[in-house]
């Protein structure tokens, strides 16, 4: 009995010390939390709404890849195919974002090396939300790569590829809105012929498809029409061509033809001129580029070159465009990168039409067909309807001679002369 008022007594203290020290009581609030003074401001104006609502199902990202080389020396050209296919993303991507998709460009770097396309493609493939490829710059990386775009039906729409078994070798997902080789070594061998009147020619090339493709077609031409070849040679010499020089040095031709890219003629060119040989110098597209003028100099002004495309400036269209790649990219829009822009346009264009046909985010199969049945599509370069091995119906050709003009070479390429300029139908 005396252990319980003990207890009693003790606990009972215990609680009079913590009231003492101020152990709070738990208390209903005397207020109810106070309210804003203002309640959140409603936004001035609602956000616009699409011209048209979304259609139901119209959800989800839709990504569209490019392939060209970032790194390397044809980067040049490879990240101008990259930044136009951006700039048209950009302004004709709300084709498709007003139709309720998010929209993303997936670039990759093939370093315009065959295997690293290839390896490229396989991961492009994996990524099931990538639905249509801007690419390539070189036929030898982009041949490499179809077979992968194939198996998995997605559609290339390329800015640059000209090497004709791009689009003969039975690849219904190919598509390109440049012309062919096979016409431009022949459009490049009349103008050597009827124009700059050579008897001879020395023809070297990179051993690439694009670059050997193109001088086995203007050394047919060549030797069709009486034009005495001297000599065929390729190489993958890339600084010191003494070993090439040396011969056609000893050939004394008319004229050198050179297949094959910007990055192996300028030095090549270069170091020509400083043997003494004074042949005239022509060479394909793959020429195209103010590094060849910024490597070779004087070596190389007042020389032609053919191409399926041309400065900028020779397109009314593009005017726009040339004025806002300056203004993101802080340079001038180099070759190629204006048909990349009407390469996504089309890409754009196919995906939208098969999600419309689908009535929601379409497979690569139903972009494919879209593609096929596209129509006409109008670009900043030209307008471009494709036949059924994926060529357009007609392509333009160009003849062109380098400016001799001084100054910062990649504003001087633009400045290059058109001295032709034919409209061909496809093979």
């Amino acid at each position: 009995m005396m252990k319980r008022v003990s207890a009693f007594l003790i606990f009972a203290l215990l609680g009079a010390l913590l009231a003492a020290c101020g152990a709070p009581t738990p208390t209903a609030p005397t207020t109810a939390p106070a309210t804003p003074t203002t309640a959140p401001a409603a936004p001035t104006t609602a956000p616009a709404a699409p011209t048209t609502p979304p259609a139901a199902g119209m959800t989800g990202v839709i990504k569209i890849a490019t392939q060209s080389p970032l790194s390397g020396p044809q980067a040049a050209l490879g990240v101008g195919i990259r930044n136009g296919a951006e700039l048209g993303l950009e302004q004709l991507g709300k084709t498709l974002t007003g139709m309720g998709f998010t929209v993303e460009l997936a670039p990759f770097d093939d370093q315009a090396k065959p295997e690293v396309g290839s390896a490229n493609a396989k991961n492009i493939v994996s990524d099931n939300d990538i639905l249509c490829l801007v690419g390539h710059l070189n036929s030898g990386v982009a041949l490499a790569s179809l077979p992968d775009y194939q198996a998995a039906s997605l559609v290339m729409v390329s800015p640059a590829n000209t090497n004709p078994k791009i689009t003969e070798s039975g690849y219904p997902n190919a598509f390109r809105i440049v012309g062919r080789d096979d016409v431009q070594g022949a459009v490049g061998e009349e103008f050597a012929r009827t124009e700059l009147k050579i008897n001879s020619v020395y023809i070297i090339h990179d051993k690439t498809d694009y670059g050997q493709g193109v001088a086995e077609f203007f050394r047919q031409n060549a030797e069709k029409n009486g034009i005495k070849v001297l000599g065929f040679e390729g190489t993958e010499e890339q600084s010191v061509f003494d070993s090439i020089l040396t011969p056609i040095q000893a050939a004394n031709p008319d004229l050198i033809y050179f297949g094959g890219i910007y990055s192996q003629a300028a030095p090549m060119f270069k170091q020509a001129r400083d043997r003494g040989i004074k042949a005239a110098f022509l060479g394909p597209d793959g020429l195209d580029s103010p590094e060849l003028l910024k490597v070779a100099g004087d070596a190389v002004k007042g020389m032609y070159y053919t191409s399926v495309a041309a400065p900028v400036s020779q397109f009314p269209d593009a005017a726009k465009f040339a004025e806002d790649y300056q203004a993101k990219y802080k340079e001038a829009a180099p070759p190629f990168s204006a048909q990349a822009y009407d390469a996504m346009g089309v890409c754009i264009r196919a995906i939208a039409s098969a999600a419309e046909a689908a009535k929601g985010k379409p497979t690569r199969a139903q972009v494919l067909e879209a593609m096929k049945k596209l129509g006409a599509y109008k670009g900043i370069t030209g307008t471009y309807e494709f036949n059924a091995k994926g060529d357009p119906v007609k392509s333009a050709y160009f003849v062109l001679q380098v400016s001799s003009e001084a100054g910062d070479p990649a504003e001087v390429w633009n400045k290059n002369a058109v001295v032709k300029r034919l409209e061909i139908a496809a093979p």
